[in-house]
Parts: C-alpha cells; sequence; structure tokens
C-alpha cells in the first residue's frame, strides 16, 4: 500500500521539519514501515518515496500521513499535526475533540481510531484541564436513550483478520494496568501506558477484520481499556483526557451492543463526577446506569453501580438514601453463588470493599462513629497490593477520628497513610492526604501534629 496522490507543488513544510530533525529520507521512510506495520498495514516505503512527497508533493495513503507525523513528533519532542507537514488541513485541539457521541456506530469507531491515534490533535493542550460535568450531558442522554446499537459496526476487510488470541491480549492488558494503578497510582514510573497500549494494541484491531460476534467482543475488550486509561488519567489528575476516554469507552460499548460494560463505564464516570464535586449529577448518572442494566449486567456489575449511587448520596448528605443504595449492594453481592455469571475483571468488589466505601460514605455525612464502625469490619487490607486504597482508607479513618476528637488515633491513622502514600503517583490519594492536614489545622500548635504537618508536606510537595 504504497500508492499516493497528487498535492500542487513541493511540499516544503515536510522539507523544513525534516531539515529541523536532523534525519535522512531513509531514516524516515523506515521509521514509517515501522509505524504502519504497527497499524496492521505493510508499505514500503524508502528514501525514493520520501523524496517524492518533499520535492513532487505526492501524499501518500492512509496511515502513511499519520505515521510521518508520528515520526517527527518523536524526533522533535512534540506533537505534529498533519498540517504542519502539509498533509492535512490544520486542526486543533478543540474544546470538543474526543467527547462527540455519534448515533452512527461506524462513525463512532472511526473517531475512536481518530482519537487515539491521529497526531493532529495536540494532547498537551488537554492535560491537566479542568473537569467540566456539561461534557458529559450529550454521552450520558445519548447512552441512556440507546444503550445497545443494533447494527454492528463494518470491519476493513483490507485490515488484518483479529483472532481470539488478539482479544485475549487486549484484557490481560488491562488487567496488568489495573493491578500496577491499584498498587502504585497511575503516574507511576513502571505503569504501563495505557494510552499508548490504545494506540498500539488496539487501534490497529479495530481497523482489522473480523466477524460480527468478534467485532462485538473485541468492542467490549476495548471499551474497558479505555475505562481503564480514563481512570488512571483521571487519577492523576488528568481530567481532559479522563473525560475523553470515559466517553469513548462509553460509545463503543454502545457499539458492542454492551449494556453490563456500558452501565459500568457510566457507574465510573459517576464517581469521576461525585470526586470531582458534582453528587448530585453523579447520583443521576448512576441510578441511570442501574435501571438500563438491570436485567442484563451481572450482580458484581449492579453491585459496583449501587455502591457508585451510595458514595454520591453521602457526598450530597443523603444518609437515607445512601444506606438504601448500600443495602441493595450488599444483597447483590449476596446474591452471587456457584454458577452465577461473574465478570473477573470486577472480583475486587467484595464486602470488605464495599465497608470500605461505607466508612468514607459515613465520614462524609459526619457520622464518625459509624464510619469507625464500617472501617473495622472491612479488616485489614493488603498494602503491597492496593498500596493506594489502603493509604486513601486510612485517611478516611483519619479524619473520621478527628471527628470524633480522637487525635491520637488520628495522627496514628494519617502516619501510615503517609508511609503509604509516599511512593504512590496518584493526585486524588493525595487529595485525600491533604484532606488530613487540612482537618488538622485546629491542633496545627501541637508540636507532635506539626511534625506530621512536615512529614506530610514533604509528601505532598513530591507528588
Amino acid at each position: 500500500m504504497v500508492a499516493t496522490t497528487r498535492a500542487k507543488g513541493p511540499n516544503t513544510d515536510l522539507a523544513a521539519l525534516i531539515e529541523a530533525c536532523g534525519v535522512s529520507h531513509k531514516w524516515l521512510a523506515r521509521r514509517v514501515n515501522e509505524l504502519a506495520a504497527e497499524r496492521g498495514v505493510t508499505t514500503a516505503y524508502t528514501h525514493t518515496g520520501v523524496s517524492r512527497w518533499t520535492a513532487k508533493g505526492m501524499v501518500p495513503r492512509d496511515p502513511a500521513p499519520a505515521c510521518v507525523a508520528v515520526a517527527l513528533g518523536e524526533r522533535l519532542g512534540r506533537p505534529v499535526t498533519l498540517a504542519e507537514i502539509g498533509m492535512g488541513e490544520a486542526r486543533e485541539a478543540g474544546p470538543d475533540v474526543g467527547l462527540d457521541f455519534p448515533r452512527d456506530p461506524d462513525t463512532a469507531l472511526r473517531g475512536a481510531i481518530q482519537h487515539w491515534s491521529t497526531p493532529m490533535i495536540n494532547r498537551r493542550s488537554l492535560l491537566h484541564g479542568s473537569f467540566a460535568i456539561g461534557a458529559y450531558t450529550v454521552p450520558t442522554l445519548r447512552w441512556l436513550g440507546t444503550p445497545a446499537d443494533a447494527v454492528p459496526v463494518t470491519p476493513d476487510p483490507r485490515g488484518r483478520r483479529v483472532g481470539r488470541t488478539d482479544l485475549d491480549q487486549l484484557w490481560e492488558a488491562s488487567e496488568e494496568a489495573r493491578r500496577w494503578d491499584s498498587r502504585f497510582g497511575g503516574g507511576h514510573a513502571k505503569a504501563p501506558a495505557v494510552t499508548r497500549l490504545l494506540r498500539e494494541r488496539a487501534v490497529p484491531l479495530l481497523q482489522g477484520h473480523f466477524t460480527e460476534q468478534l467485532g462485538r467482543e473485541l468492542l467490549t475488550a476495548v471499551s474497558e481499556l479505555a475505562r481503564v486509561s480514563a481512570w488512571s488519567s483521571f487519577d492523576m489528575g488528568d481530567h481532559g483526557p479522563a473525560q475523553r476516554d470515559f466517553v469513548q469507552s462509553l460509545r463503543l460499548a454502545r457499539a458492542a451492543g454492551d449494556r453490563e460494560a456500558g452501565a459500568y463505564t457510566l457507574a465510573t464516570m459517576s464517581l469521576q463526577a461525585m470526586l470531582r464535586g458534582y453528587p448530585e449529577e453523579a447520583i443521576d448518572m448512576a441510578q441511570g446506569a442501574y435501571e438500563q442494566a438491570q436485567h442484563a449486567a451481572a450482580p458484581r456489575v449492579l453491585a459496583f453501580i449501587k455502591l457508585a449511587e451510595a458514595r454520591a448520596h453521602g457526598r450530597a448528605g443523603d444518609g437515607r438514601a445512601a444506606g438504601r443504595a448500600l443495602a441493595v449492594c450488599e444483597n447483590l453481592l449476596d446474591s452471587i453463588h456457584p454458577g452465577t455469571r461473574d465478570p473477573a475483571h470486577l472480583a475486587y468488589l467484595t464486602h470488605q470493599r464495599i465497608s470500605t466505601d461505607a466508612a468514607e460514605i459515613h465520614k462524609d455525612l459526619g457520622q464518625p462513629q459509624a464510619a469507625l464502625r464500617w472501617g473495622h469490619q472491612a479488616g485489614p487490607m493488603s498494602a503491597s497490593d492496593f498500596a493506594r486504597a489502603t493509604g486513601i482508607r486510612c485517611t478516611v479513618l483519619a479524619v473520621a477520628h478527628l471527628q470524633n476528637n480522637d487525635l491520637p488515633s488520628a495522627l496514628a491513622a494519617g502516619e501510615r497513610a503517609t508511609a503509604i502514600l509516599g511512593p504512590v503517583r496518584s493526585a486524588r490519594a493525595h487529595a485525600y492526604l491533604r484532606d488530613v492536614t487540612t482537618a488538622l489545622r485546629p491542633w496545627r500548635g501541637q508540636d507532635q501534629v506539626a511534625d506530621f504537618l512536615h512529614r506530610a508536606g514533604t509528601v505532598l510537595a513530591t507528588a
């Protein structure tokens, strides 16, 4: 696939960028072939082809233009757009990039592929962006209206054939990313780069050839990988990319015809909205997810949705509603028995996890004794396997102890949280630690409190 289309005159923009990178035409051709192969497309460009692109303005067939931009961007250390290399129209990363929710499944598939693979999106402008609850309005309404597409996506007959092994590898990649995220936070240096997994593993498969059944399973697998990517970005405070990956996850779940996957994603979006200060909207999202999935999803998935709803009610100050949602959550877990369909990637949701979240719910409600009872009921957690969750739990208990006017116990819990969260790279976890330092301000004149605040401040300063 080396055919080209003719442009008007020499491509001086591309020539100037190649010169700025200090690379040869031979190097660029080889790198383009490598990047195309990662997308499942075989090309055989040489230095002669690159010369045609620069001297005669020839434009190679997709995906070569995107690969040229990626290759030059690698050398320059910044994203390069198709417009910069003279092979596409100028397009900046506007506020709606990655947030659209097309009604047509094929359009949605093309949008996801473009979102994760096309370098014309300057992702730097999306990083650390503020959370915009309004960005979820259209995706949520459209998913609630039609949670499953009836018409399957159309595969590309020219693409690589997708097999069962490809899907297994995607699920394994999601599980590995979840494990690292739970242990060390999404920003740890050794954590898998989930956005890279989406670009290098998922995109070539989405561009491939598959049967209708395998295609639906592929979309579900990519939807889960996108959900993991979104949560990892949110955990690091990168709210722009997080919202975009959540929307893509929700849309691909709908294209897969998978109500369960869509409801799971929407409930995770609800947690994000709650933690960003929008509990009422989070309640609506969780309740909508449950309504659409209650006859289609496995009990553990429904329990997760109800737990998300309970968390949001707690932040909204509605203890009765939180209690009702928690009770349903526990009953759903109790209903699981041998032979019940039970997704493996939700195995972390146990009664212990519910008790841990219930402690935070009651802390949010200003009910410290109930929070401490739930915390005791949760039992011990492994800091080696769930460092972030264990550290957050300690901060919740520290604040509950302060609400209960028990300073020594609060400092003990706070010290453990500080020790555990030190190596964790999670903006969300460090926000919980900051809540402890804020709650300790009335006691900051005491020496032991001042010492703790200094240690905690050191952790927060290096986060």
